[in-house]
């Protein structure tokens, strides 16, 4: 990356990634599609976006795009691995074919490089995950490569903000963060993860199944009751039942076994993200007496 680049990445820096604060929420804010072919040679095209999810498509990549992001986001989940530090994790996955173009992410005034640009032989590109700590400033750059034929060349990605039950999920975690991920829920965190979770489902494990290009276990899920699913995630395989996929890291070495469990997680790309699974019995059993001592979060109908 020139000098000339560097600078203009530190000069743009003064606006925020992660603003919260002053988040200008817009449903029809979430996505952007240009072409570089409209761009002048050397500029950057600033771009905001307000919501918490959403694409970037940059066709026929030339010069360079800054995007910022300021959305309202929803309230933190608890869980393992969660807090009430204000941490926001941001994901972005690049498209199978992105071309042209290197992704980087900057950090206050330092560049570093999320997605290169790719051959056409190279394998896709994974899923990247960070995290913006209270006063920092972070952006994503989009630096266009020098290609005589841009013709075929498209810089696509998607992104995600969430609280910091992202980290969790990330494909692109540190040792110490896979760990966390791993651990079984607490009384309490199992409590609200059936308050904040995507997805609340009772059902059997049938398989696990490894997804090596993800590095992830994809958990087969016979679910006897769908208590709450924000996208459809279990279809219905007959009257009494639902089939569909969770996903988990490799690491956590979950096996298929009896047993009834209480599954919950979130959606990450379109896809259910393993959070607290209780055994049934055990989550009922903490559910009975909280519910008693009048300190559970919400109701479930256990029964």
């Amino acid at each position: 990356m020139s000098a000339v680049w560097i600078n203009t990445a530190i000069w743009i820096l003064l606006l925020t990634f992660f603003d919260v604060g002053r988040a200008n929420y817009s449903d029809d804010q979430c996505s952007w599609r240009g072409s570089g072919l409209s761009q002048l040679k050397g500029s950057v095209e600033q771009i905001s976006l307000h919501c918490s999810e959403g694409t970037l498509d940059w066709l026929y990549p030339k010069g360079a795009v800054r995007l910022t992001l300021s959305p309202r986001l929803p309230s933190l989940a608890v869980g393992p691995g969660s807090s009430s530090s204000g941490l926001i994790t941001a994901c972005v996955k690049p498209s199978e074919h992105f071309h042209g173009a290197q992704l980087y992410l900057e950090r206050d005034g330092v560049l570093e490089l999320l997605v290169g640009d790719r051959l056409e032989s190279s394998p896709p590109p994974r899923v990247r995950c960070f995290s913006r700590l209270p006063g920092e400033r972070v952006a994503l750059f989009v630096q266009a490569t020098p290609h005589q034929d841009i013709s075929r060349r498209i810089a696509s990605f998607r992104y995600e903000l969430r609280g910091d039950w992202t980290a969790r999920l990330s494909l692109d975690s540190s040792p110490i963060s896979n760990e966390e991920a791993c651990r079984p829920c607490n009384n309490t965190e199992m409590l609200m993860a059936v308050c904040t979770s995507d997805f609340v489902v009772r059902g059997n494990i049938r398989s696990v199944e490894e997804d090596e290009n993800l590095r992830a276990a994809v958990i087969k899920v016979s679910a006897t009751r769908v208590f709450r699913q924000k996208y459809t995630l279990f279809t219905a395989n007959g009257r009494l039942s639902s089939r569909g996929e969770i996903r988990t890291l490799l690491q956590c070495g979950v096996k298929p076994g009896p047993g009834s469990f209480l599954f919950t997680g979130r959606v990450h790309f379109g896809e259910a993200w393993l959070g607290c699974a209780p055994r049934f019995k055990d989550f009922k059993q903490a559910y009975i007496a909280a519910k008693a001592a009048k300190q559970i979060p919400c109701e479930l109908p256990v029964d």
